[in-house]
């Protein structure tokens, strides 16, 4: 009995921890644990390297579950044949059954909750039986994560859209605790949460399709130029060469022109190209860097989507829409 009762207590252990952890690292801070990292703590650094390993340790804990539950069925079916020697099978059947919600509470449900109200400490602690299990498992895991690259293969589904993903569900937890302990204001959650939903949608969502933007070209006065602007409401106008076969130039800001006492056009300022799917975020990023450049979207064959400006994109972060 001391056998089985060993064996018991390992599978309930083994089933806490790889239920429990999996729920810390979902939940856990990943900035705390980069700082914490930064500042020297190894099993900060430990965990963050597991928390961007998310296909290996998906695997590891699969093969830990399925593990603990062999080793706890296993001990319950030996307590029932040695506790009924004369039941038969039908004791070895009906003793498992009996014994799983003892088992779902205590080695899955309760360590969930408690991973889950304290993902950080929990982890901690739990640190150096998750490496040595991540180890262990590696040749199992490894045949798992080549089955999983497979599916990604078929389903063209990336890791990094999970990572993503994460990260913004993480983001979005931090704003609504924050919102709870009174440091951001309704308003101020409600404008981040609209942020992060906008932040990551593709540029050519917010760009005004080539259709619809007036253009100017290098022949025409700055008069002309200036009276197309006022009449669109334009600030930044794109421009063509018409001794290229209007082929595209660069764009013109009105101001310079109003600063400007030559009577002539100044020289088109180059646009900035940005890809049809490169995210909102990263596509005003490079629009800041170059003094709020016009941003000429483009597919992936080098086609003109359409034109977007930095005041666009960030009256849509501002909208969330």
């Amino acid at each position: 009995m001391i056998l089985i009762l060993v064996l018991l207590v390992i599978g309930m252990l083994l089933s806490a921890l790889f239920s429990g952890s999996e729920t810390g690292l979902y939940r856990v801070t990943r900035i705390r644990l980069a700082i914490e990292a930064l500042a020297g703590d190894w099993t900060s650094r430990a965990l963050l390297w597991i928390a961007n390993q998310p296909t290996l340790f998906i695997a590891t804990t699969l093969v830990g579950n399925n593990l603990a539950n062999y080793i706890t069925s296993l001990a319950v079916v030996m307590a029932s044949q040695r506790l009924f020697p004369t039941g038969g099978n039908l004791v070895g059947i009906l003793a498992p059954i009996v014994i799983a919600p003892v088992v779902f509470l205590l080695g899955e449900l309760l360590p969930k909750n408690l991973f889950f109200d304290a993902p950080n400490r929990l982890l901690k602690r739990c640190a150096s039986p998750i490496l040595l299990f991540t180890v262990l498992f590696a040749p199992i895991s490894g045949m798992l994560w080549a089955f999983s690259r497979l599916v990604q293969l078929l389903t063209n589904t990336s890791p990094q859209d999970i990572r993503l993903t994460l990260a913004r569900r993480e983001l979005a937890e931090l704003l609504t605790e924050g919102h709870e302990v009174g440091i951001l204001r309704p308003a101020q959650q409600t404008l981040a949460q609209a942020m992060l939903f906008v932040a990551g949608q593709p540029v050519r969502n917010f760009a005004s399709p080539t259709g619809r933007v007036v253009r100017a070209t290098t022949t025409m006065s700055k008069s002309d130029v200036l009276r197309i602007a006022q009449r669109h409401g334009r600030t930044l106008l794109p421009v063509d060469d018409t001794r290229a076969g209007r082929k595209l130039a660069g764009y013109l800001r009105t101001v310079d022109l109003y600063l400007d006492d030559s009577p002539s056009l100044p020289a088109p300022k180059p646009l900035v190209q940005l890809q049809d799917q490169q995210s909102c975020l990263a596509a005003l990023r490079m629009l800041s860097q170059t003094e709020d450049a016009l941003g000429h979207v483009v597919d992936s064959e080098g086609k003109t989507i359409g034109f977007v400006t930095g005041r666009e994109l960030r009256m849509g972060l501002l909208r969330g829409q």
